[in-house]
């Protein structure tokens, strides 16, 4: 079971969801607007956030900003707004996931199960559960710890962005295909969870970049990704 905050404006979906996802065992508080979560939020940190875009007040995008300046909690935007400027502007402010509306109850709990069961293995690692310390230039990955620096200065990242990170520092200079990535940190291998990644790869490169990182994940066009030396390729 989850805490899972939730807002959204409309009633009607807001009960409905809130409703469906505690006969899924999920301990839910649903908010009329995003505003109230965030603060609520500062309050009691959730295990997880779900986020409608378009509300009163601070809307979905803003209140996501806020929740990434402070925490790497999941978050899955709920959404009617389908383009793929939407889309790219959700990933690229951290969130995990986005599903537009309408969209089906099963689906959401099947994200949420996916993506908490990546924090649980997160937090497994952390634990110290056979997660070995990995290298990679100066870059560094703590397995006991469960957390990434550059040249000894931590890494703010969110939980896909560390599986992702730690996937491919596993098989460092190894060309890893997008299949085997999306099976691995996904769990799934569709076009949305494709583009994810691209996505989470760009974000990934910014920290990187901005850390100092003499390290980054390369696309490999037409296959897939390579974590390498700067100077080795575009």
């Amino acid at each position: 079971m989850a805490t899972i905050y939730y807002a959204d404006d409309e009633q009607k979906i807001r009960e409905i969801v809130a409703a469906f996802l505690q006969n899924d065992g999920h301990e839910v508080t649903a908010f009329e607007n995003g505003d109230l979560l965030l603060a609520a939020f500062r309050e009691s940190p959730c295990d997880l956030v779900l986020l409608d875009i378009m509300m009163p007040g601070t809307d979905g995008i803003g209140i996501l900003t806020a929740l990434r300046a402070v925490s790497t909690v999941p978050v899955i935007l709920l959404t009617a707004k389908d383009t793929d400027s939407d889309y790219f502007t959700g990933l690229s402010l951290g969130s995990d996931d986005y599903i537009t509306k309408p969209f089906k109850l099963m689906l959401l709990s099947a994200k949420i199960h996916a993506l908490l069961r990546r924090v649980q293995y997160g937090e497994q690692s952390k634990a110290g559960q056979g997660t070995a310390d990995l290298n990679c230039g100066n870059l560094r990955y703590d397995g006991r710890k469960r957390e990434f620096s550059v040249a000894g200065t931590p890494l703010r990242l969110t939980p896909m962005e560390m599986r992702f990170l730690a996937y491919m520092m596993g098989r460092f200079e190894e060309n890893v295909s997008k299949g085997d990535l999306m099976d691995a940190v996904w769990d799934m291998d569709t076009e949305i969870e494709s583009r994810a990644a691209d996505e989470t790869n760009r974000r990934l490169r910014k920290k990187l970049t901005a850390a100092g990182a003499d390290v980054y994940v390369q696309t490999v066009w037409g296959y897939g990704f390579k974590l390498t030396r700067k100077g080795g390729g575009v």
